[in-house]
């Protein structure tokens, strides 16, 4: 174990090392080619149906954020009174802070007991969470069940994205991982569609719009028996042969060689972040991200742009969207909701089509300031309706045309986060560094959450003492200082290999150099992929 300058992060010296070590042990004279050369074969049917399967995990992840929506506006006296505001941020937030505990365990616990387990015990965590809520006649115990969905919630939130691009094809990386963010939106658009059918319901009918959360559960636990171990998880623990195994699965048209450089491939990649991670200590690792000024930074750009896409407002929306839509004046507020979701998973698949040809740094600058704009009118618009500032109820039977704005502000609002940060804030694992991307995934994962938590149990409070306007006036700082950031820090990694992301955060946040380099390489054909994982 070295210290001091070495320990902090590999030379430009030791990198060359290693590509030369590349070059020696496949004896090829095209190593790159070699190295890659599995991927330009065609892949099975496989990798798409795993794909699909495991993103059932980001469904659980949005049909949790979901359902609370309309389940606050309905459950009325049937945990024996009638929920108050702190109540309802209370068991909205328990979510929140039983996704942080999770995500932190699934991270640590992934490593060593693979992708597949962490992701069962998701599964089994978010449906004795569902059942607690669906059986629950006390605020205890529902409150319970919600933090107890959430170990859930985190574990998967974590490892499913992990788990995708560690198996997925690199051409196809990019949009099997944005796939699980769609899932996310389906699973949130699904939960709001059910919860307004059921709020129609006579008598307790939302613990129909939770209990059927179980069902996706399930679904995964079972399906996740024909899904294979990620080959870098079975070969970082020395099983070679499976490895291969599960290569030609993916990969049926490939040579033995193609697949024996594959598997050379990713030890080599294991050697600074595998190594690193069992060989040191876990406190060395997260030190080297707060000693290494280049690694720092390029964790403090995902994490900033992580936090902005929480304490921007969103999830206030996904949470009380129809608590929202009732103090503006709409009867049914539930159904009103549909719309936030609705737009939510249409503007997910426009960025999908977008990212990879616009660049991260283009769609961010425009559409977080489209949200900062339209938080400005929204604080506006709740300067002209009437709302009681203790129940939090319209105070009078005719809004008109503030309440409209108010919804149309907000649809488009949805509209710009769901086709930029939302998902580009978890592309962020792109920048950085291999040796420390275990832990500065799991910081990025936290960073979520606890931002999550705060917007979560602050926001009707924020309603009462900063009024409306007052609250949604924060949001729209907090997006102004976003497209503040990204316009100074965030730099332009579209099509950069990770060696030249690294060679950005070395010169500062790097948004000259960024720009510079892909003014050179704009000519080049490459396809461009989402690296998290090998």
């Amino acid at each position: 174990m070295s210290s001091g300058k070495d320990d902090a992060e590999p030379s430009k010296e030791s990198v060359e090392e290693i590509e030369h070590i590349k070059l020696e042990q496949l004896d090829c004279e095209k190593d790159q080619s070699e190295l890659s050369g599995i991927e330009a074969t065609a892949a099975s049917k496989a990798a798409w149906l795993i794909s699909v399967v495991v993103s059932i995990g980001g469904l659980l992840f949005g049909y949790d954020t979901g359902y609370i929506s309309a389940v606050l506006v309905t459950i009325g006296e049937s945990l024996g009174h009638t929920l108050s505001s702190s109540e309802q941020e209370m068991v909205t937030s328990l979510t929140s802070g039983g996704a942080l505990v999770g995500a932190v365990a699934a991270g640590l616990t992934a490593d060593r007991f693979g992708r597949r387990w962490p992701i069962w015990g998701s599964c089994f965590f978010f449906v004795i969470g569902t059942v607690l809520q669906t059986a629950a006649y006390s605020v205890a115990q529902f409150a319970t069940g919600r933090f107890v969905v959430g170990l859930g919630v985190g574990g998967a939130a974590m490892i499913v994205p992990l788990y995708i691009g560690e198996l997925a094809p690199a051409q196809y990386r990019g949009r099997m991982v944005a796939f699980n963010n769609m899932s996310v939106t389906f699973g949130q658009l699904l939960a709001s569609a059910l919860g307004a059918g059921f709020a129609e319901v006579k008598g307790e009918a939302w613990r129909a719009t939770v209990g059927i959360g179980a069902a996706p559960a399930l679904i995964l636990a079972g399906l996740l028996i024909l899904c294979p171990e990620s080959p870098r998880q079975l070969v970082s623990h020395g099983k070679r042969e499976e490895a291969e195994a599960v290569l030609l699965r993916i990969y049926p048209s490939s040579t033995a060689l193609q697949r024996e450089a594959k598997i050379r491939s990713i030890e080599l990649s294991l050697h600074e972040s595998t190594d690193s991670m069992t060989e040191e200590s876990l406190w060395t690792t997260f030190k080297r991200i707060f000693t290494t000024p280049s690694t720092g930074r390029a964790v403090l750009t995902a994490c900033v742009i992580m936090a902005i896409s929480q304490l921007g407002g969103f999830n206030t929306l996904m949470y009380y969207a129809a608590t929202l839509f009732s103090i503006v004046g709409f009867e049914n507020s539930a159904a009103v909701g549909i719309t936030v979701s609705a737009t939510n998973f249409v503007f997910s698949i426009v960025n999908l089509v977008l990212v990879d040809k616009f660049g991260r740094r283009l769609i961010l600058m425009t559409t977080v300031l489209g949200m900062a704009l339209c938080m400005m009118v929204v604080v506006i618009a709740f300067r002209y309706i009437p709302v009681n500032l203790d129940t939090l109820e319209v105070e009078s039977n005719n809004v008109g045309w503030p309440g409209t704005v108010v919804l149309v502000m907000i649809i488009l609002y949805v509209a710009c986060y769901s086709s930029g940060v939302a998902t580009i804030a978890w592309i962020g694992t792109e920048l950085i560094p291999l040796e420390v991307r275990a832990v500065g995934t799991m910081m990025n994962t936290v960073t979520c959450w606890g931002t999550n938590i705060i917007i979560s149990s602050t926001f009707l409070s924020m309603m009462k003492a900063w009024t409306p306007s007052g609250a949604f006036g924060f949001y729209m700082a907090i997006c102004f200082f976003g497209w503040l950031f990204i316009i100074f820090f965030y730099p332009e990694c579209k099509g950069m290999p990770l060696e030249a992301v690294r060679e950005v955060f070395n010169n500062g946040f790097g948004v000259g150099y960024s720009k510079q380099w892909q003014k050179e390489h704009k000519h080049d054909r490459k396809v461009t992929t989402i690296a998290i994982g090998h």
